[in-house]
């Protein structure tokens, strides 16, 4: 009798993998061991501080650990491919959507499938973006920018954040037919140390980056990149609000599974992502460092990464960037 029930159990798996249905793999609990949460920036930044704090509480829903590991480095890619090569269940990456919606249009090689390597969970957070220029440099909004820098063609220079900021603030100045001088900077520590002195005149970076100089005054907030403003600085309109909806571009981190994880297990994380988004201990810490909980479903964030991946291709197109090697 028992062997007739094994047999019959082994034919009831079958037919429901063969109809799409959920097996039995899809009933067991996760996580059954700690998770590991690679995070591709250095410790203490604002993102990470936000990876930390969804850490801590998936950890209580999950009640296993949840360990954060930092893997900094060639802006978000070290960790990105630290990611993809470890091919573990109960390894999650938290990070930009950049891995999958700029690396393929400026490195000519990737070490990985951005299409089948990285599986998009759930968003977290959006980090609030900033178009900032030096005090000294007296232009009090981006319409004021605009016309200074067509009026002084050659005069300024800027920097960013890095990342997509450096091609959306090129692709803004190229379209808008701004003739200014990108400045490439090792650390954006000295970047922001020539604003603050006025050697460099404007800057594309979170928000969280400024806020010590815009309270000492050296420093002034011209436009929020993203589509809405930050609660951390209300005054400040949107690039919209300002008439330049072509450099709107929101600061998307959330979390990705690694391929080959399952539909079921990638919405069940979604909404234990959710749950923990709700705390208000959490969206309080957030907005204090500049960026707002922003969690929804896996479609809602594949599309969303969809959508700044047809934005950056019109970018790279516009600046005629070539891809690095």
């Amino acid at each position: 009798m028992c062997r007739v029930l094994h047999r019959l159990a082994v034919v009831a798996s079958i037919a429901a993998a063969a109809l799409g249905l959920p097996g039995r793999s899809t009933a067991e609990p996760w996580p059954q061991r700690p998770v590991r949460l690679i995070v591709p920036i250095g410790a203490g930044v604002g993102s990470d501080i936000a990876a930390r704090q969804f850490a801590e509480r998936l950890a209580e829903i999950w009640k296993q650990p949840v360990v954060v590991e930092n893997r900094p480095g060639a802006e978000t890619l070290i960790g990105t491919v630290a990611f993809v090569n470890l091919h573990d269940d109960h390894t999650l990456l938290y990070s930009a959507a950049a891995p999958i919606s700029l690396f393929p249009y400026v490195h000519e090689k990737l070490p990985y499938d951005p299409a089948r390597d990285l599986v998009p969970i759930a968003q977290a957070t959006d980090t609030f973006v900033m178009l900032a220029a030096t005090q000294g440099l007296n232009v009090g909004s981006l319409s004021e920018l605009v016309g200074f820098a067509r009026a002084h063609p050659g005069t300024l220079n800027w920097a960013s954040g890095g990342g997509a900021l450096t091609y959306v603030l090129a692709g803004f100045a190229q379209s808008a037919g701004l003739d200014m001088l990108p400045v490439a900077y090792r650390e954006q520590g000295r970047a922001l140390q020539d604003l603050s002195a006025g050697r460099l005149h404007l800057m594309i970076t979170v928000l969280a980056t400024l806020q010590a100089q815009v309270a000492a005054g050296n420093v002034r907030l011209l436009a929020v990149v993203n589509k809405q403003r930050a609660p951390a600085a209300p005054g400040v309109p949107t690039v919209r609000e300002a008439g330049f909806p072509e450099i709107e571009f929101d600061g998307m981190w959330g979390f990705f599974g690694p391929r080959g994880m399952s539909t079921e297990l990638r919405d069940r994380i979604a909404a234990d992502i959710a749950t923990a988004a709700a705390t208000p201990a959490l969206a309080a810490r957030l907005t204090a460092i500049g960026q707002i909980v922003h969690a929804g479903t896996a479609a809602e964030f594949a599309a969303a990464i969809e959508a700044q991946r047809a934005k950056v291709a019109a970018i790279v197109k516009i600046t005629g960037i070539n891809p690095m090697h």
